[in-house]
């Protein structure tokens, strides 16, 4: 069997060489960016503006210190609205091509999401599951159950919802090859951020449900029956409160005798064809064997409570921040953003319990951020270091170049660990770095996301191999919000050279790699690119009835 770091290698970019693909885009066989199961019943949602309130600012804080909205019709069709639907479409010429409220590598959309519940008035009236399609913004009604076999399945749990994902390896693979796993499990961090932020909104909590193992997910999503190269693959199960109390992580859940019951109910629906033809990467397949997770007996992290946080003073929407996100295509080399905004910026991507986003995440810190800072006001250019682990804070020092400065910047608080490492013009290194994109020199800073990978293989086992670039995409979709509540863009950059990166922090081994790139900064609009409400076509399919 391939080993992840057999895959990780074999998938890195060099200067000499780019991870294999087929070298061109099959047009003829571009996968349909919406799976729909046919003949399931289609539920369709309430389309939900941006409201006034809450602020952005206002969901970091305590659990809790909002009240609740009911787990309702209109509920349900929020909690998508922000985190899965469409957001908008792009037009240029003839071209059309649609965006949604989560990011995707390539704009490919390898992710799938399944809501759980229990019986919804005015949506299904008795416990499902259902797929949900954002060009309709509806819920397809795969499987019902019985009410005392989803309150028995749930119980353990304290959840109202559930959230499952999977992830359909071959939409990215028919652009970017072997590489796609990577690209997928980015998209994955960054749908689970999305998720718990527009939960957020709704003063809901969000907590990963990590002991059900993916065998058993398949089973619970319907999707293990699927076969071939446009098969789901299950990834997490998001576990939803909606009371005052927040789901639990049961030590050993689900129970197997109501699994096999929920695998007796039958499914309804036949899932789309996406291609007429394929190109195999068997690499990939291999991979996500190797990385598939068992049950496990979990005890979560408890993130430190302290945070330091800046007291909420911005009234910015917040349902408008993360409808509005957008990649930037292009940097514009001029913006820069002030000393307080960019610690901002780094103090939300560290894990404390005032933010939503690691209050559901089981996992200790694994991910740092090494920081090419080009145009940050009141702070030198230069290579930067945040140590993101604040419960064992200076563990990776050891593991990079013994020579670097290690200076805490002047203005910079000791709530934020951010250290100098070299001081001077890195724009030209983080170009180059980032397959020569000038979009890695032009923004205000850069990131690279480097995460200590064997150690945390080594305990915890290869399927971890994941949530290292889950958690890459969940700092990025944090670092997204940031930057539309700063009025700036971000983007992230998933084609970089990994060793010449390794090579610059001193890393001569697996301990850390970097996983992910990301850029912040002044964006550059293309003009001739229009833009389109997100749901035209659905006031225009009901004008023609």
């Amino acid at each position: 069997m391939v080993s992840v770091l057999d895959y990780h290698d074999r998938t890195k970019h060099d200067f000499k060489r780019f991870a294999r693909s087929l070298g061109y885009l099959d047009w003829a066989n571009q996968p349909n960016p919406f799976r729909r199961f046919e003949g399931a019943p289609l539920i369709h949602l309430e389309e939900m503006p941006p409201s006034v309130q809450p602020t952005y600012d206002s969901l970091f804080g305590s659990a809790g210190a909002r009240s609740a909205a009911p787990p309702d019709a209109h509920g349900v069709a929020q909690l998508f609205y922000d985190s899965f639907a469409l957001s908008a479409w792009k037009v240029a010429g003839e071209s059309r091509w649609s965006l949604r409220a989560n990011p995707s590598s390539g704009n490919l959309h390898p992710t799938e999401a399944y809501l759980l519940s229990g019986p919804i008035e005015g949506l299904f009236p008795s416990a499902a599951l259902c797929h949900y399609t954002p060009f309709e913004h509806a819920l397809e009604l795969r499987r019902s159950l019985p009410g005392d076999l989803w309150d028995r399945f749930r119980a353990p749990t304290g959840c109202d919802l559930m959230i499952g994902l999977t992830s359909i390896h071959w939409r990215e693979a028919w652009k970017y090859g072997e590489r796609a796993y990577r690209y997928c499990q980015h998209d994955v961090g960054h749908a689970i951020a999305g998720v718990v932020m527009a939960c957020a909104v709704l003063g809901w909590e969000v907590r990963l449900l990590e002991t059900i193992g993916d065998g058993d997910l398949a089973q619970l999503l319907a999707v293990d029956r699927q076969s071939g190269f446009e098969a789901e693959h299950p990834d997490v199960l998001l576990g939803i409160g909606t009371g005052p109390d927040a789901p639990v992580v049961p030590a050993s859940w689900p129970d197997p005798e109501v699994m096999t019951e929920i695998r007796k109910q039958p499914e309804l629906g036949e899932p789309n064809q996406l291609s007429q033809d394929h190109q195999p990467w068997p690499i990939i397949d291999a991979v996500a064997a190797a990385c598939e997770k068992p049950p496990l007996s979990l005890r979560p992290i408890v993130c430190p409570g302290s945070s330091a946080e800046i007291p909420p003073a911005r009234q910015i929407d917040a349902r408008r921040i993360i409808r509005q996100r957008r990649s930037a295509v292009a940097m514009d080399g001029i913006t820069a953003i002030s000393l307080a905004t960019f610690l901002c910026q780094l103090r939300r991507t560290l894990p404390y319990q005032g933010h939503p986003v690691w209050r559901a995440w089981p996992w200790p810190a694994s991910v740092h951020l090494a920081l090419f800072v080009h145009r940050v006001e009141g702070l030198p250019p230069g290579l930067y270091w945040l140590d993101r682990d604040l419960i064992s804070p200076g563990s990776c020092r050891t593991l990079l170049r013994p020579d670097f400065d290690w200076q805490q910047p002047a203005g910079c608080p000791a709530t934020v660990p951010l250290h100098r490492l070299r001081e001077g013009d890195f724009g030209e290194v983080a170009e180059e770095i980032c397959c020569r994109q000038s979009i890695a020199a032009g923004g205000a800073y850069a990131v690279a996301m480097v995460a200590v990978m064997e150690g945390r293989l080594h305990e915890l086992g290869p399927w971890f191999y994941r949530r290292l670039f889950w958690e890459c995409g969940m700092i990025g979709q944090i670092l997204y919000l940031e930057a539309e509540a700063a009025g700036v863009r971000a983007t992230g950059i998933g084609c970089f050279f990994d060793d010449p990166m390794h090579q610059l922090l001193g890393i001569s081994d697996h301990s850390c790699q970097s996983l992910y790139h990301f850029t912040v900064g002044g964006p550059v609009e293309d003009p001739r690119i229009q833009q389109r409400e997100a749901y035209f076509h659905r006031r225009l399919k009901a004008g023609r009835r």
